[in-house]
C-alpha cells in the first residue's frame, strides 16, 4: 500500500495566518505544513483540504483516480471546493465498513470525541490506522489486537491515543507511528524531531510517499533517561511528556506528602493533574526492589529528594555521624541504587535538581548535600542511555 501525504498539519495549518508566534515564524520551507490530508494507492483521499489537487501534483500524482474521498472530522470555516472530477466527499458511520471498487476496505471506527477514525486494509493485506486532530480511541475492548502497519495520528497534541493504541496491542514495536495534525504548539526542526522520537514516532514533509509496512529506521525509545534542571525549570513537565504516550505508567513521588505543609500539597497536586489518568502513584524512596522487578515503565520525581531521605537515614547532617561511617553508608546506597539501573529491564525516566552551578551554600550541611547530588547525578547518568539538562523550559540532549 502505497501513502502520500499532501499534508501533514493541523487543521490552521502551520504556520498559522497571521499568527506572530515563534514556531510560525519558523515553520519555513520543509518545516510548513498544509492541513493532513492523506492519498492512498491514488484512489482513496482520506480528509479533502484546500489546494489537495495542487499538493498532489507536487508530489508527483494526480487525484484522477480518487473513487472515494471520506471525511475524518468538522471542518471550519467556508467550505472546502471540490475539484472537479473527484466524488463527493462523505463519512462512513462508526462502525460500519466499506469495500471499494479497488479491493481497498475501509473500517470506521468510534472516537472519544466528534470525528471517526478510519482503518484501511489493502488487497495485499498491509493495514493502516488514521486518526483526526484532537481524538484517541473509544471502544477498545473491540479493537483488533494484530498491530497495524502504520499509524498516523495527533501525536503531539493526544499522546494519550497512542498509549490506547498500545495497551491493547493495536500499535507494537513494529509499527510505523507517523505524527500528523502537527501545529505550532512545538517548535518546527530538531525540538519536533526530539519530542517525536523520544516516544517512538516520527515525522516527514508534506508531499512524502511511505511505502505501508516497509521497515523504516526509527530512534528506539531510550529505555534509562535522566532529566535534569533547576527550579521550575521544567523538567519533570519534560520526564512526564517523555512516557505520556505509554500506558500504565508507575509514577514512583520521593517525597511524600508532608502533613501540614500547605504548599507541598499544592505542588503534589499539580503534578497529579498534569498525569494521565491511567498512570499509578507509588509515594516510596525504596527505588531498588522497583527497579529489580518486570513491570511498566517508571517515572521517578524526584533523585534529589531520594538523597535528602538517604542522608537522613545515615546522620549525615551531624559530621561526627558523617565521619564514623555515615558517608560510607550513603556511597554503599548510591551503588546500590545505580547497579540497579544498570540491570533493571524496565523503561526508567529519573528526574534530578542541577544544584551545582548556583550560589555556594552559606552552610556545612548545605555543601555536603550539594556535593553528594552532584556525585549521585553523575553516577546516575552514567547508567543512562539519553541525558537532558532542561534550562527555562528547553531540553538540552547531553548524551542521546
Amino acid at each position: 500500500m502505497e501513502l502520500t501525504l499532501l499534508g501533514t498539519g493541523a487543521p490552521a495549518g502551520l504556520p498559522r495566518p497571521d499568527c506572530p508566534c515563534a514556531a510560525c515564524a519558523t515553520a519555513q520551507g520543509t518545516d510548513a505544513r498544509a492541513a493532513t490530508a492523506l492519498l492512498v494507492d491514488g484512489t482513496l483521499l482520506l480528509d479533502l483540504t484546500p489546494g489537495a489537487a495542487l499538493a498532489a501534483a507536487r508530489a508527483g500524482h494526480t487525484l484522477a483516480g480518487v473513487r472515494q474521498v471520506l471525511l475524518s472530522h468538522p471542518h471550519e470555516g467556508p467550505a472546502v471546493e471540490v475539484p472537479a472530477g473527484l466524488p463527493q466527499p462523505g463519512r462512513v458511520p462508526d462502525g460500519r465498513e466499506l469495500a471499494l471498487m479497488s479491493g481497498h476496505r475501509v473500517r470506521a471506527l468510534a472516537l472519544d470525541a466528534p470525528g471517526t477514525g478510519y482503518a484501511v486494509t489493502a488487497p495485499d493485506g498491509q493495514r493502516l490506522l488514521y486518526l483526526p486532530p484532537g481524538t484517541a480511541p473509544a471502544g477498545l475492548e473491540e479493537w483488533p489486537a494484530e498491530p497495524y502497519a502504520m499509524v498516523l495520528l495527533d501525536v503531539l497534541g493526544r499522546p494519550d491515543a497512542l498509549a490506547r493504541l498500545r495497551a491493547v496491542g493495536a500499535a507494537g514495536p513494529t509499527t510505523d507511528v507517523v505524527a500528523v495534525h502537527i501545529g505550532h504548539e512545538v517548535p518546527p526542526g530538531a525540538e519536533l524531531r526530539r519530542r517525536l522520537a523520544a516516544v517512538g514516532a516520527r515525522a516527514v514533509p508534506d508531499g512524502t510517499t511511505l511505502e505501508v509496512g516497509a521497515y523504516e529506521e526509527v530512534p528506539d525509545v531510550p529505555r534509562r533517561t535522566l532529566v535534569l534542571g533547576g527550579a521550575r525549570s521544567g523538567k519533570s513537565v519534560e520526564a512526564e511528556r517523555r512516557l505520556e504516550a505509554f500506558p500504565d505508567v508507575l509514577y514512583v513521588a520521593t517525597g511524600g506528602v508532608r502533613g501540614g505543609d500547605g504548599e507541598w500539597a499544592a505542588r503534589v497536586a499539580a503534578h497529579r493533574e498534569r498525569r494521565p489518568g491511567s498512570w499509578r502513584t507509588a509515594e516510596t524512596c525504596d527505588l531498588v526492589p522497583l527497579l529489580k522487578e518486570d513491570g511498566p515503565p517508571l517515572l521517578i520525581d524526584c533523585l534529589s529528594l531520594w538523597l535528602t531521605d538517604a542522608m537522613d537515614a545515615v546522620g549525615a547532617w551531624d559530621d561526627a555521624e558523617w565521619a564514623d561511617g555515615g558517608e560510607r553508608s550513603l556511597r554503599a546506597r548510591v551503588r546500590d541504587l545505580t547497579e540497579a539501573v544498570r540491570q533493571t529491564r524496565r523503561t526508567v525516566v529519573a528526574v534530578s535538581n542541577e544544584v551545582g552551578s548556583g550560589i555556594v551554600p552559606a552552610t556545612a550541611s548545605g555543601r555536603r548535600y550539594r556535593d553528594e547530588l552532584g556525585r549521585l547525578n553523575a553516577a546516575f547518568a552514567a547508567e543512562c542511555e539519553h541525558v537532558l539538562l532542561v534550562v527555562a523550559g528547553q531540553a538540552l540532549p547531553l548524551r542521546g
